[in-house]
């Protein structure tokens, strides 16, 4: 049990989270465990939680916002009831479905004895009549007052652009800065907009829980800085070293146009970006920080604009690249990504998959595999191998003269021609970075897996995070001779495993 959940003599609080194959739900689960807390989650479809690492230290029961008889079942022996679904671009009906939503989850508290409900709403710009707000804005605050007139205390915290890899804004953000070196934009990329970090966000959330029986209020939550959306693409832009964005703002795309611009352009579906661009036609700055009387401020101050990107960019950095979701431990900062979040979440990670099988034991696959490289060539297409080391060297990278250490087995740090050994659990996975003169990051990984019969099978991922506008066209042109290169590798390991041939170079 961490400090917060005991070193204050406090008892742990028995918590529901709803949402939690959500955002933010799928993070607050893992800080309200390490706040010392017991949880239930309310999920619609519990099997979505099943690869989270802490499936297994929660209760996890099925059921729906929108079912009386669910809810009031996952209320039974709940001190803390936690709000955090919304219907975002379910339909034209959504208002009234939140709307009934948050009616019946307030009656089921009240019902239940909950002492607290926490609730994770929209920051509404000042001096806006309600019937001005977007609908999503509109509906989030309607959310809100239901809520706090349920007869339950409740905390209403009002953010605007969440920072943190996996939230629907700032995917938004990040595809249009990464994708766009040059862009037409809507006039709203001018609005300023409070942004916070995801960590500040959560640990606002789990602090509410304790706030006295008498608080029953909203509060707006923000981080240190008031920026425009063009500022903040500039500023990504920065963080990730992308060259200067060049912005041109114009008065002509409406919201509706602006969010198919944004399908268009990003993975983010036009139906979700819709209610995210209608609500940037109004600032949303914080009108008080009264959060900090119940919640104190972290030493220094929240986490700045800058800061919340980096943790977000860990996405690709630490977690693409493991091998099973279910192995990792906790993350490592709450901007961490999860299984959960939506496929096009975390910017882009172009993949290429083979598996083939193996007649051979696993040992003569792993031999095979360790000693790809160097001598041993890489099995397929010898000249393309050759052709990209030399244009690599044309550029002033490593090409292909690197070699190997040893002609038979490798180790974490050691070069391997133009990659470098990232990873390696001996008999199953080896994983490669790329070292070679790119416009982006890439790996390769090659394991050896045991399939449902018993049998040897090899699996291998090239994996490609572009950098910018040229790493998309990098690896659509290239993305063509795949099947050719990768498939071929594919075969011949396989090939060369099951004729317990030393590795050898062989046409594809």
């Amino acid at each position: 049990m961490s400090a917060q959940g005991q070193g204050h003599g406090q008892e742990p609080l028995r918590c529901l989270v709803t949402g939690a194959t959500g955002y933010i739900g799928g993070r607050l689960v893992p800080e309200l465990l390490a706040a010392g807390h017991r949880v239930r989650c309310l999920a619609r479809s519990p099997e979505r939680l099943r690869d989270h690492p802490w499936a297994g230290e929660v209760e996890v029961v099925r059921g729906d916002v929108t079912d009386a008889a669910s809810v009031a079942a996952a209320m039974r022996d709940i001190d803390v009831a936690y709000y955090l679904v919304h219907a975002l671009g379910s339909g034209r009906d959504f208002e009234e479905t939140d709307r009934r939503a948050a009616r019946i989850f307030g009656e089921g508290a009240r019902g239940a004895g909950v002492r607290r409900i926490v609730y994770l709403g929209g920051l509404t710009p000042a001096g806006v009549p309600e019937r001005e707000l977007s609908p999503h804005l509109r509906s989030r605050a309607e959310v809100g007052r239901i809520l706090l007139d349920s007869g339950v205390p409740t905390t209403v915290l009002r953010a605007a652009v969440v920072i943190g890899s996996g939230s629907v804004s700032f995917e938004m953000l990040r595809y249009l800065t990464e994708r766009l070196p040059v862009m037409i934009t809507p006039s709203w990329v001018r609005t300023r907009i409070q942004p916070v970090a995801v960590r500040d966000v959560l640990r606002a959330l789990v602090g509410s829980a304790r706030m006295p029986e008498d608080v029953n209020r909203a509060f707006d939550i923000g981080g240190p800085e008031v920026l425009t959306y063009r500022e903040m693409m500039i500023r990504y832009a920065a963080v990730a070293g992308l060259p200067r964005r060049i912005i041109v703002p114009v008065p002509v795309l409406t919201p509706r146009l602006s969010s198919h611009w944004v399908g268009l352009v990003t993975p983010v579906p036009a139906s979700i970006a819709r209610p995210l661009t209608e609500s940037l036609r109004h600032e949303v700055v914080c009108r008080e920080h009264d959060i900090a009387r119940y919640v104190p401020d972290p030493p220094g101050h929240p986490v700045g604009f800058d800061e919340a990107v980096r943790l977000a960019l860990r996405r690709v950095r630490d977690a693409e690249v493991v091998t099973r979701w279910s192995s990792a431990s906790l993350p490592g900062a709450p901007s961490d990504p999860l299984p959960t979040d939506p496929d096009w979440a975390g910017g882009s990670l172009y993949t290429d998959c083979r598996e083939v099988p193996v007649h051979a034991s696993r040992e003569s696959l792993w031999r095979v595999i360790e000693g790809v490289g160097g001598d041993n060539g890489w099995y397929s297409f010898p000249l393309a191998w050759a052709v990209r080391g030399w244009l690599d060297r044309l550029v002033g990278g490593v090409g292909l003269r690197r070699g190997r250490r040893d002609a038979a087995r490798l180790r974490v740090g050691d070069s391997l021609d133009f990659w470098r050994v990232e990873e390696i659990e001996p008999g199953r996975l080896l994983r490669l970075r790329a070292e070679m003169r790119l416009p982006g990051l890439a790996w390769l990984e090659m394991s050896v897996e045991t399939d449902e019969t018993g049998g040897t099978r090899y699996r291998q991922r090239a994996l490609f995070h572009p950098h910018g506008l040229l790493g998309q066209a990098y690896w659509w042109s290239v993305s063509p001779f795949h099947a050719v290169v990768f498939g071929g590798m594919a075969r011949n390991i396989a090939r060369a495993a099951a004729a317990e041939v030393p590795g050898r170079t062989s046409a594809a």
